[in-house]
C-alpha cells in the first residue's frame, strides 16, 4: 500500500522550514544564556576535557581533537569545528581565550590559520572552570547524534562566560552581538546581584560600566550602554587609540596602538592609505603598519604643513578608525531565543550556578554518607577483628562470609562487602585513630554539604567565594577606555580640499571642466575641446578651494565646488551639465559664470526679457543639499518666451535698459529692491505689448552704441538719456519709419578696455570669455557676422556721435541680416 500524502505546499514548506529554523536557533548559532556557549563550542570543550587535553598536559594535534568532536558529538564538517576552535584561541576576539594553541591561529589582518594538521591545541586554564564538577552530575546530559554516549546540554560554568567572552552569530530570524566584558567587573556585578536580587541597571553599571574589548580602544556613549544593558539593544561608538607624536623637521605622525573590536587591521591600513592616495584629506605623507610581536602599531606620517587634528578627525569620520558597535544581546533561555539585558543574564547565571552547586553538593553528600557508613563499619570491625577473621575463615566462600558477618555481627550489606574485600595487607596498618579522624572529617563535611543544600545563605556565600577565586586568579586591568559622551566630529568641507591651481572653463551649451595649468599652457586658447556649434563662454585661473556659480538664461543657477570638477585636458570636451543635473533643459544656455571665494557680501542684478528686475544676495546660492543633481532658481520668469537678459554683480549705481522697439531707460539701482531667489521682481520698464527688453548694462562711460537688425549702427552720448526712475517707458532712441522699422539687435557701453560687463546675451558671453586675457587693448571692436557667414569689424571707439533719435548708418551695403555679434 502506497504511503503518499496530499498536502498543500505552503504547509510542507512552513513545517520543514520551521523545524530547520528551530534547529539552527537552538543548536547552532545562538549561545546559551547560562554558560555563554554555542553547541559546537560546548562540544569542543567537553570532548577535549573528556580526552584529558587540559592545560596541565602537553599539546595535541588539533586534527585529533576535531576528529573526536566530529566523530562523537558534532556531525558536521571539520572546517566548522576547527574554525570554532580557532576563534576560541584568538586573544584579539575572546576576552578570555578558552583554548591555547601552538602554531599559526590567524591574525588581526585576516590571515587564515594553518591547517589543523599543523597546529596543536589544549584547553586553557580558565576553561577548566567552565568544566569543573561536570563529572558530579551537575548538568543534564543528552544522547549524542547516534545514541552511543551522552553529552552535556550546558556546562557548569564557574564564571559568567556569556558576558566575559561575548558572542556573535546569525540564525533564522535572529542574530546576536554580545560584546566581551572585563572578567573582574563581571564577577563583581554577579556578586552584587547575588546579594541584591532586585538591583537596577544603574547600580549594576557601577560594577560593570561597559564592555571591555580585547583589542582595547575607546568606548563612547554611556547612555547607549545603559540602554543596551536594560533592553538588549543599543549602539556605542568605538574609537581607536591614537597618539600624535613629533618627528624630525617639525613634522608629526599619528600612532595607532588600539583599534576597534573585530576589525581587520590590514583592511584598515589599506583604507587609510587610499585616503592618502586619493588626497581626500591634505597632509598624509605615508601610512605604515609597524605591528610586531610587541603589539599593534600603525604609523600615519604627516607632511610638514598638515593639520594633525584635522587629519585625525577625518580618519575617525571616514575610515574604520572609529566604528559603531551595535548591541543585540540575544541568547537561548529555557530553549527559547530572547533579547535580554544584563540583569536577566546575571539572574539566569546565578540560578544556573545555584542548581549546579546544589547538584554537586548532593553528589558529594551521597558519596560522603556512603563512605561514612563504610568507615563506621571498619571502625567496629577493628574492635572485633579476631572474631571477624575467624568467622571469615570458617566460611565456605565470599558470599557465605558476607552472610555470616552480617548475621553474626550485624553489619550491613555495604559494610560486609567492604570487610570481605579488604586486602590482608591493610590489616597491618588499620589504625583505629585514622579511621576515627576520617569519620570526624566525613561527619563535618556532611554537615557542611547539608547546610549548602538546605540553607540559601550558605549556598550563596559559597558561590561568591568561588567567583572571587576565579577573579583573583584571572582578573586583569580593563583594556578599553570608557567615555560618557559621544564626541561629535565636525569637519568643514573647505578644510579637506587640497589647494591647487587650475583653469576652469565653461561653454555656452553647458560643458564644464577644470584643466591643469600645464595642459592649458601647452595648448592654444582656440584649441579648447568643444562641439562645432558651441562656443567658449568663460575661462579663468582658479583655486580648487573656490566655488563656481553658473547662471542660465532660464533663471537657474548651478553650483559646483571647483575641486569636484573633473580634471580634463584643455583639448577634451569636458562634462555636460545634463550628465549630473536632472532638470537641465535642452534649450537652456549658460549666460553668466562667476568664481567666488565666499558667498556673502555681494548682490547681483537680474533683468528679464519681459521687463522684471530685482537684486538678489549671492548668499542665496550657498550650497543646497541636492546641488549635485539639481539646479535652483534665481529668477522667476513670466511667460514661455521670457528669459534672463542680464545677471551681473552690482558694478555701478546707474543701469541702462534698451527695448527691442527702441526705447532707452536709465535709472538708479536704489530703486530696485533686494528679493529672494524665487521672487519675480518688480517692473523694470513700462513696455508696450509687443516690446521686450533687448539689452541691459551699467553706465560708467560717456557713450554707448546701438545696432539694429537691419545692420545700422550708431554711437550715442550717455547724457542724452538722463536718469529718471524705474518702471517708466523711457526715451525713444530710434526714429519710427513708415515701413520696415528698425529693431534693436544689440546695444552696449563703449569703453576703452575689453573686459566689459554684460551687454546683450551674445556680447555678455564673449566679454566674459575675454576677461582673463592678459593683453590689454585700447580698441573695442564689434565683430558682426551675417547670415551668409561674412564678417564685419567695427571699431566702436572710432564711431562718430549721433543724435538720440537717429537710426545711425549702415555697416555695409551688402549686409542685409545679422546672425550674431561679438566684442573683441
Amino acid at each position: 500500500m502506497s504511503n503518499i500524502q496530499t498536502l498543500p505546499l505552503e504547509d510542507i514548506m512552513g513545517d520543514r522550514f520551521g523545524r530547520y529554523s528551530k534547529y539552527i536557533i537552538q543548536e547552532r548559532a545562538l549561545p546559551d544564556i547560562r554558560d555563554g556557549l554555542k553547541p559546537v563550542q560546548r562540544r569542543i570543550l567537553y570532548s577535549m576535557n573528556k580526552d584529558g587535553n587540559t592545560f596541565d598536559k602537553s599539546y595535541r594535534k588539533s586534527a585529533k581533537s576535531v576528529g573526536n568532536v566530529m566523530g562523537n558529538f558534532h556531525p558536521h564538517g571539520d572546517s566548522s569545528i576547527y574554525e570554532a576552535m580557532i576563534r576560541m584561541s584568538q586573544d584579539w576576539k575572546m576576552g578570555e581565550p578558552l583554548i591555547e594553541m601552538h602554531g599559526n591561529n590567524g591574525s588581526m589582518d585576516g590571515d587564515p590559520p594553518a591547517a589543523m594538521r599543523y597546529t596543536e591545541a589544549r584547553l586553557s586554564e580558565i576553561s577548566g572552570y567552565l568544566l569543573s564538577d561536570i563529572e558530579k552530575d551537575t548538568v543534564s546530559q543528552a544522547w549524542n547524534f547516534d545514541d552511543t554516549e551522552k553529552e552535556p546540554t550546558v556546562l557548569p560554568a564557574a564564571f559568567p562566560n556569556l558576558l566575559v567572552n561575548g558572542s556573535t552569530g546569525i540564525s533564522a530570524g535572529y542574530a546576536t552581538d554580545i560584546p566581551p566584558h572585563n572578567l573582574g567587573e563581571v564577577i563583581d556585578a554577579t556578586i552584587h546581584m547575588i546579594d541584591h536580587p532586585k538591583v537596577d541597571v544603574d547600580k549594576i553599571m557601577e560594577f560593570l560600566p561597559g564592555p571591555d574589548f580585547p583589542t582595547g580602544g575607546i568606548i563612547q556613549g554611556k547612555g547607549e550602554i545603559r540602554k543596551a544593558y536594560e533592553k538588549g539593544k543599543g549602539r556605542i561608538v568605538v574609537r581607536s587609540k591614537v597618539d600624535i607624536e613629533p618627528m624630525k623637521g617639525g613634522r608629526e605622525q599619528l600612532i595607532v596602538t588600539e583599534i576597534p573590536f573585530e576589525l581587520n587591521k590590514a583592511n584598515l591600513v589599506k583604507k587609510i592609505d587610499d585616503v592618502r592616495v586619493n588626497a581626500k584629506v591634505p597632509g598624509i605623507a605615508e601610512v605604515r603598519d609597524e605591528s610586531d610581536r610587541e603589539g599593534l602599531r600603525i604609523a600615519i606620517e604627516l607632511k610638514k604643513e598638515a593639520d594633525s587634528q584635522l587629519v585625525l578627525n577625518y580618519l575617525f569620520k571616514n575610515t574604520d578608525l572609529q566604528v559603531n558597535y551595535n548591541f543585540n544581546m540575544v541568547a537561548i533561555d529555557n530553549m527559547t531565543p530572547v533579547q535580554t539585558g544584563v540583569l536577566q543574564m546575571l539572574r539566569s547565571y546565578v540560578k544556573h550556578r545555584e542548581d549546579v552547586i546544589i547538584k554537586r553538593s548532593q553528589f558529594d553528600l551521597n558519596k560522603a554518607e556512603k563512605r561514612l557508613h563504610l568507615v563506621e563499619g571498619l571502625i567496629r570491625m577493628v574492635s572485633i577483628l579476631d572474631e571477624v577473621v575467624a568467622t571469615i575463615r570458617a566460611s565456605e566462600n565470599k558470599a557465605d562470609a558476607k552472610e555470616n558477618i552480617k548475621v553474626s555481627f550485624g553489619f550491613t550489606e555495604e559494610q560486609a562487602e567492604a570487610i570481605v574485600t579488604l586486602q590482608l595487607y591493610r590489616l597491618t596498618n588499620t589504625d583505629i585513630v585514622t579511621l576515627q579522624n576520617e569519620q570526624a572529617e566525613l561527619e563535618q563535611k556532611i554537615l557542611e554539604l547539608k547546610a549548602i543544600i538546605n540553607d540559601e545563605r550558605t549556598l550563596f556565600n559559597l558561590m561568591k567565594r568561588e567567583l572571587r577565586e576565579v577573579k583573583k586568579k584571572f582578573a586583569r586591568p580593563r583594556r578599553s577606555e570608557l567615555q560618557d559622551e559621544v564626541q561629535t566630529i565636525e569637519i568643514e568641507a573647505s578644510e579637506l580640499i587640497v589647494a591647487e591651481d587650475t583653469v576652469v572653463s565653461v561653454t555656452r551649451s553647458g560643458y564644464i571642466k577644470r584643466t591643469s595649468p600645464r595642459s592649458f599652457a601647452s595648448s592654444a586658447l582656440e584649441e579648447i575641446g568643444k562641439r562645432d556649434d558651441d562656443e567658449l563662454l568663460y575661462y579663468a585661473n582658479a583655486k580648487t578651494t573656490q566655488h563656481l556659480l553658473i547662471f542660465t538664461n532660464l533663471g537657474n543657477v548651478i553650483y559646483r565646488p571647483i575641486h569636484e570638477l573633473s580634471d580634463i585636458r584643455w583639448k577634451d570636451i569636458g562634462e555636460h551639465l545634463s550628465q549630473s543635473l536632472s532638470n537641465f533643459s535642452s534649450d537652456e544656455k549658460v549666460i553668466y559664470v562667476q568664481i567666488v571665494d565666499a558667498f556673502a557680501g555681494e548682490n547681483l542684478v537680474v533683468v528679464t526679457r519681459n521687463g522684471q528686475i530685482k537684486q538678489i544676495e549671492r548668499e542665496s546660492f550657498s550650497p543646497w543639499r541636492t546641488y549635485r543633481s539639481k539646479s535652483t532658481p534665481y529668477a522667476k520668469l513670466k511667460g514661455n518666451d521670457d528669459e534672463v537678459v542680464l545677471i551681473s554683480p552690482v558694478q555701478f549705481t546707474d543701469l541702462m535698459l534698451i527695448s527691442e522697439n527702441g526705447y532707452a531707460l536709465r535709472f538708479n539701482l536704489d530703486d530696485v529692491p533686494v528679493l529672494g531667489a524665487r521672487a519675480a521682481g518688480v517692473k523694470a520698464m513700462n513696455l508696450k505689448n509687443d516690446d521686450k527688453i533687448k539689452a541691459a548694462f551699467f553706465v560708467n562711460s560717456n557713450s554707448w552704441y546701438l545696432l539694429t537688425q537691419r545692420a545700422f549702427i550708431k554711437r550715442v552720448k550717455t547724457e542724452d538719456i538722463p536718469a529718471t526712475s524705474r518702471a517708466n517707458r523711457g526715451l525713444q532712441v530710434l526714429r519710427t519709419l513708415k515701413t520696415n522699422n528698425h529693431k534693436v539687435f544689440a546695444a552696449g557701453l563703449i569703453n576703452s578696455t575689453a573686459d566689459l560687463s554684460a551687454l546683450t546675451e551674445e556680447l555678455d558671453l564673449f566679454s566674459q570669455a575675454k576677461a582673463p586675457a592678459t593683453k590689454e587693448t585700447d580698441e573695442q571692436v564689434l565683430e558682426v557676422i551675417s547670415e551668409t557667414g561674412k564678417k564685419y569689424d567695427i571699431n566702436l571707439c572710432d564711431l562718430s556721435l549721433s543724435d538720440r533719435t537717429s537710426n545711425g548708418h549702415p555697416i555695409a551695403d551688402d549686409l542685409e541680416k545679422i546672425a550674431s555679434v561679438k566684442i573683441r
